[in-house]
């Protein structure tokens, strides 16, 4: 799906991703690679497929659009280096002229020289690609640049015709902010509560769909 934001034409990937044409850029939020390897070692038995399922899909995605830069909005990592990194550097290594960029998140505490050898570009605070300001979480204050933000996992209910309800992660657009859906699968959801301007795109199995 097509949508129109900071006067840029930007597409919602079922696959909890956006692609930015005019910059070649494919932008996730979320990814928590290590978080499932970081529960087993707590005793918390996660399989070890969760990590490179999300990596298969980020390479689905990558067969998708002609992307010249991966960005990701922070939480790329669950904390420290572990075998799910590992993993993620195989990943890598079969995309060795795709640009990695991070602007880090709460849990992004991997050492400089890591992100290095993992040949990622890191950004502390946050990137400007006007109009966008990428950053994890949202500003406090707003100014002329639109926010694309990840952090709190956005999700939406759905109403059936028998009063169902059904939970989908979203793509969360306010005025100032896109509040992107974490890109893993192994992560929970905090439910929204709109406010009056604010445009849901649930992500359904089969396609996003505007709430």
């Amino acid at each position: 799906m097509i949508v129109e934001c900071g006067g840029e034409q930007l597409v919602l990937n079922k696959e909890r991703a956006v692609y930015w044409k005019r910059e070649k850029m494919l932008i996730i939020s979320d990814l928590h690679i290590g978080k499932s390897a970081h529960f087993r070692k707590s005793g918390i038995q996660v399989p070890d497929t969760v990590g490179l399922t999300d990596l298969q899909r980020l390479s689905a995605i990558l067969k998708e659009y002609p992307a010249e830069v991966l960005l990701v909005t922070g939480d790329m990592f669950h904390n420290n280096i572990n075998s799910d990194a590992n993993a993620f550097l195989e990943w890598r290594d079969r995309y060795p002229v795709l640009k990695v960029v991070l602007v880090k998140g709460n849990h992004d505490a991997l050492r400089n020289e890591d992100y290095e050898a993992l040949g990622i570009e890191v950004h502390t605070k946050e990137l400007l690609c006007a109009p966008f300001r990428f950053i994890h979480d949202k500003p406090r204050e707003f100014d002329e640049y639109y926010n694309i933000t990840g952090h709190i996992h956005p999700g939406v209910v759905i109403y059936g015709r028998a009063r169902q309800q059904l939970k989908f992660p979203c793509f969360y657009f306010t005025e100032h902010c896109l509040v992107m859906p974490a890109f893993s699968v192994f992560t929970g959801l905090k439910i929204v509560k709109p406010e009056p301007g604010d445009r849901f795109y649930a992500i359904t199995p089969g396609k996003v769909v505007k709430v």
